[in-house]
């Protein structure tokens, strides 16, 4: 007799963003063409009409109203976007979340999906995350949840979130590995051309990504010079050099664009990409001190204890921790 599928529940609402459901989906059709056993079923629902408009205003046909669902489901995921308040303020699907977390075996959110699941109480006294420009308003309208828009994705028991959009790949991915090893996981990601899988504890945005703004070009320049060549001389004299600027004056553009000091940028670019390689590759901690830059075993060393608070060899047992906390973004986009 074959195995029961793994039943997955999409919750989708009026716009949505449409890559936090073709994400999941996706990745969970093509763990299902390369033989997972079980295999899932991804079924999408909603609690109005069964079109719902995403926010690119390319219409979805939900194959059940919320209603109608009876358990057991292996993983509901609610989706984020730009309707996600709106989702958030809707008694009813509020209440058939509640109805349907004790008959589901994990319960997901991608994106400000967050907001739905804490608004429905299912984030109480949990550890969460959600997209980084959205999570300091959730930590407010939410003070039960503890919120960390830091990492790529957390899971706290069998509850998890996950940061903005294509980070529900990295969640999926994630979820894959748990239910079928790391060998399907990996042929997903393949086939998928992306990375197996960015860590749980990776930061949402780099110092680099929250910021400059883009008409300076002179610090953009030299953030992708930076994140290109983090084994060269980085120093402030030989960035200035490269941008035919003083030091002093290096100094203040990166303190305006960037809310910090050169030095400390490029240590922290080092770290973020030392994390990377150690979290995701066996490569030996004193080969990951060169290939980013830093000088010693030593010194890399003490840059992880001061950006995440452990050690390497540490770093690469812990299943989930905390990343540093980006530089802030100038703007706050839609999500």
């Amino acid at each position: 007799m074959p195995p029961t599928p793994r039943r997955v529940l999409l919750i989708a609402y009026d716009d949505a963003q449409i890559l936090d459901i073709a994400c999941p989906s996706g990745a969970l059709d093509l763990a299902n063409r390369f033989g997972a056993e079980p295999p899932y079923t991804i079924e999408l629902a909603t609690t109005g009409p069964p079109v719902t408009r995403t926010s690119a205003g390319i219409l979805l046909t939900a194959a059940h109203n919320l209603t109608t669902v009876t358990g057991p489901v292996d993983t509901l995921m609610v989706v984020g976007g730009a309707g996600c308040e709106e989702a958030a303020a809707d008694d009813r699907l509020l209440a058939q979340l509640r109805r349907l977390a004790p008959h589901t075996r994990r319960l997901a959110s991608v994106c400000t999906g967050a907001y739905v699941l804490a608004a429905a109480g299912l984030l109480d006294g949990r550890r969460a995350t959600t997209h980084w420009a959205w999570g300091e308003r959730l930590a407010r309208r939410h003070p039960e949840v503890a919120v960390d828009a830091r990492p790529l994705y957390i899971r706290d028991g069998d509850v998890y979130t996950s940061a903005g959009v294509t980070s529900a790949l990295d969640l999926t991915l994630s979820l894959i590995e748990d239910d079928h090893g790391p060998t399907l996981a990996r042929q997903v990601a393949r086939e998928l051309v992306t990375h197996l899988h960015r860590p749980a504890d990776q930061a949402q945005i780099s110092t680099f990504l929250a910021a400059p703004p883009p008409e300076d070009r002179l610090v953009r320049d030299l953030a992708a010079h930076i994140n290109a060549h983090l084994a060269d001389d980085l120093t402030p004299p030989a960035l200035a050099a490269r941008a035919g600027v003083s030091t002093r004056h290096l100094t203040r553009l990166f303190a305006a664009h960037l809310g910090t000091t050169p030095a400390r940028a490029v240590r922290r670019a080092r770290a973020e990409a030392a994390a990377h390689l150690a979290r995701t590759s066996s490569l030996p901690l004193a080969a990951i001190a060169l290939r980013c830059g830093f000088r010693t075993p030593e010194t890399l060393r003490q840059a992880f204890l001061d950006h995440y608070g452990v050690t390497g060899d540490t770093l690469r047992r812990i299943p989930d921790m905390p990343a540093p906390l980006p530089a802030p973004p100038r703007q706050t986009p839609a999500p």
